[in-house]
C-alpha cells in the first residue's frame, strides 16, 4: 500500500529543489531496488518479486489490484517533455506536494529507438529508480506511433523514410501529418519496441513499481476522417469484418447483403467507423504482443468528441475510441483492459456526460488526462472509478510574466499554467485528504458499498440511498437549521461508504451530510460520531463530535476532515 509521504521523501524534495545533489545521491543509492509492500516500502524486502498488478471485475464492478488489494489512482501526469532524466528535479517535488501516489509518465520512441532495433533502457531504469526513492507507483505513457493524432515521437530514421513508414493520405492524395495505421513496417516496428520495454520491464521490476502501460497517445487523424491511400481504398471497399458488424449491430443502416461494405453498412458513419477499425487493429496488435511478454493491465486514452449535442464527423479526431466507436475497439483491440477518456469539459454536465459514456459493463472507468474542477473526482467516485490523473502536474514552468501583461486568451486557458505550483494547488487538498484511505476506498468501491457526489450548478442538495438509510448532502453556507442556498460557485463534494449495517465512514467538502432513515415516521439520531485520520491505512480515532458540532448535520469545509458516524432510528 502506497503511504502518506513521509518526512524523509519530503526532506528529499526539499534538497532537491536547494540543490543539496549528494543527499539526493545517496537517497537513490540507497533506494535502488526498493520496493512497494502491501503496508509500507521495506528494505529487508527488496528485490522481491510482487504480484502481477491486474484489473478484476464483481458484480458489474472493477478494481485494479496492486499487491493483490484494490487500489485507487490518485494519479499525476507530467508534462510532455518532463520524462527527461534532467526534468525529474522539478517533477518529484511536485508530486509530493499534490500527494499523488502514482505519476503518469511518457517513454519516448524517439529516444527509446535510436537506432533499428538498437534500444535505450536508460531513462526507463532513471524512472524506476527515482520513483521508488519517493515512494510512488508509475504508469508508463508509450508515445510511438501517435502522439495526439500525430507521428512527432517516431525515431528519426523512420521520419526520414516514409515510403516505408507511410503517412495518412487525404482524398486528394496529399500526405497528413499522421502515421498511416495500415503501414505493415510501421506495425512490425512498433510491435519489436513496445515488446522490448515490455520484456526490460518485466527483467527488472520485479516490485512492480510499473502498475499499468498506456499503449500510445490519443491515436487518430485530425482533419480528414480517414486514410485514403490506395491500401486503405481497396480494405474500404471490401467487406466488414463480421466481428465489427456484430459489434455494431445497433448502427448498422440500410439493406445491404451478408457481407456488406463500409459505405453499405454503416452510410454517414462509414469512413470514421473504417478508421476506428484500422487504428484499432494496429494498437491492439501492439498491445498484445507486449502483453504476451509481460501482461501488465493495459490501456488506450482517448481523444473526445464533444459530448454535448455529439460532435458530428470531421470534427474530431477520428480513429481513436472516441465513444460512437467503442464496440469496434473493444473487438478489434482485445487486449485493451480499458479505453480512457481525456476529459478536460469545464462544464460539469458535459463533463459527466463524458464519465457516463466510457462507465461501461465492459470498460473500468479510469481518466488518465483530465483538468477542471477537482471536486469532478468524486463524480468519477461515485462512478466506480478506479483512477484519476490531471495533466501537467510538476513544476517546470514559470510564471515570471505578470498577469497583466498575458493575452486575455491565455487567461482563460487552464493548462496555460500548467507546471506550475499555482496549477496544481486547488488539487493539494483532495489529494491529501483522499491519499491516506485510498485503499480503503478502492476496497468499499469494489465491494458496492460506496458512493460519492458533487455539486452541480443550479442543485443544492442530492440524495444517496443505502438501504435502510438516505445520506442527504447539502451545499453552501446556511444559518443553523436553515435551508441550504449552494456555494457562490459550484465547489462541495461528499463522500460517503458503508461499513456496517448503521456505520458510515463521511468525508468531503463544503458540504453538509445528514443520514434520514427510509422508513416512514421515524427519525434519525447520531449514536457517535468519530474525528479521525488515517495512518498506515487505517482510521485513527481523534475525538467525539457532539452538541453545536453534528446538531444540523455534519459539515465539512475546505478543511480535510474524516469521520466514522453510527446512526439509530427512533
Amino acid at each position: 500500500m502506497i503511504l502518506p509521504f513521509p518526512a524523509a521523501a519530503l526532506g528529499v524534495a526539499a534538497k532537491r529543489s536547494f540543490g543539496c545533489k549528494a543527499a539526493v545521491r545517496l537517497l537513490v543509492a540507497l533506494a535502488a531496488g526498493q520496493l512497494f509492500a502491501a503496508g509500507s516500502a521495506s528494505a529487508a524486502s527488496a528485490g522481491r518479486e510482487h504480484s502481477l498488478p491486474r484489473i478484476v471485475q464483481k458484480d458489474g464492478r472493477y478494481a485494479l489490484l496492486v499487491d493483490d488489494a484494490p487500489y485507487l489512482v490518485l494519479g499525476a501526469q507530467v508534462n510532455n517533455s518532463s520524462g527527461w532524466p534532467a526534468m525529474l528535479p522539478k517533477v518529484w517535488p511536485a508530486i509530493e506536494y499534490m500527494h499523488a501516489n502514482t505519476v503518469e509518465i511518457p517513454v519516448y520512441w524517439e529516444q527509446f529507438e535510436p537506432s533499428p532495433g538498437t534500444y535505450d533502457y536508460s531513462i526507463v531504469d532513471t524512472l524506476l529508480t527515482e520513483a521508488r526513492a519517493h515512494h510512488l507507483h508509475l504508469i508508463l505513457l508509450w508515445f510511438a506511433t501517435w502522439k495526439n493524432g500525430n507521428a512527432h515521437y517516431m525515431p528519426a530514421w523512420m521520419k526520414t523514410a516514409p515510403q516505408t513508414y507511410p503517412q495518412v493520405v487525404d482524398a486528394n492524395g496529399r500526405p497528413v501529418d499522421s502515421a498511416s495505421p495500415l503501414a505493415p513496417a510501421t506495425l512490425e516496428a512498433d510491435t519489436n519496441a513496445f515488446t522490448a520495454l515490455m520484456r526490460h520491464l518485466k527483467a527488472v521490476d520485479p516490485e512492480r513499481t510499473v502498475i499499468m502501460m498506456q499503449v500510445e497517445n490519443e491515436s487518430g487523424v485530425y482533419g480528414v476522417t480517414r486514410d485514403y491511400s490506395p491500401a486503405a481504398e481497396k480494405l474500404f471497399r471490401a467487406p466488414v469484418p463480421r466481428e465489427v458488424l456484430d459489434a455494431m449491430r445497433a448502427t448498422v443502416s440500410g439493406t445491404a447483403p451478408t457481407a456488406p461494405t463500409w459505405q453499405e453498412a454503416f452510410g454517414p458513419e462509414a469512413e470514421v467507423n473504417f478508421h476506428a477499425w484500422a487504428v484499432a487493429s494496429f494498437i491492439g496488435r501492439v498491445a498484445a504482443a507486449g502483453k504476451a511478454v509481460y501482461p501488465l493491465p493495459m490501456f488506450a486514452n482517448v481523444a473526445l468528441r464533444d459530448p454535448l449535442p455529439p460532435a458530428p464527423a470531421g470534427t474530431y479526431e477520428s480513429g481513436g475510441p472516441t465513444d460512437n466507436v467503442i464496440p469496434i475497439w473493444k473487438v478489434a483491440a482485445p487486449a485493451l483492459d480499458l479505453l480512457g477518456p481525456d476529459d478536460y469539459q469545464t462544464d460539469t454536465t458535459a463533463y459527466i456526460k463524458i464519465l457516463d459514456l466510457y462507465h461501461r459493463p465492459d470498460n473500468p472507468l479510469y481518466l488518465p488526462e483530465t483538468g477542471g474542477s477537482p471536486r469532478f473526482l468524486f463524480f468519477a467516485l461515485g462512478r466506480q472509478a478506479i483512477g484519476f490523473s490531471p495533466f501537467g502536474m510538476d513544476f517546470t514552468k514559470t510564471l515570471d510574466t505578470p498577469d497583466l501583461a498575458r493575452p486575455k486568451d491565455e487567461l482563460l486557458v487552464p493548462w496555460a499554467r500548467t507546471g506550475t505550483k499555482e496549477f496544481i494547488a486547488p488539487f493539494v487538498p483532495v489529494y491529501r485528504l483522499l491519499n491516506p484511505m485510498a485503499r480503503d476506498i478502492a476496497r468499499l468501491s469494489f465491494e458496492g458499498a460506496l458512493q460519492a457526489t458533487a455539486e452541480e450548478p443550479g442543485q443544492v442538495s442530492q440524495t444517496l440511498h443505502f438501504g435502510r438509510w438516505d445520506a442527504v448532502v447539502s451545499y453552501g453556507v446556511w444559518a443553523r437549521r436553515g435551508r441550504p442556498a449552494g456555494n457562490p460557485q459550484p465547489l462541495g463534494a461528499a463522500l460517503i461508504a458503508r461499513i456496517g449495517e448503521d456505520q458510515f465512514l463521511v468525508t468531503g467538502f463544503y458540504s453538509r451530510v445528514d443520514f434520514r432513515p427510509v422508513a416512514a415516521g421515524r427519525q434519525k439520531q447520531f449514536l457517535k460520531v468519530e474525528e479521525g485520520s488515517y495512518e498506515n491505512g487505517e482510521f485513527k480515532f481523534l475525538r467525539l463530535l457532539n452538541g453545536d458540532q453534528n446538531d444540523g448535520g455534519l459539515d465539512f469545509s475546505s478543511v480535510p476532515l474524516v469521520l466514522r458516524v453510527s446512526v439509530a432510528s427512533f
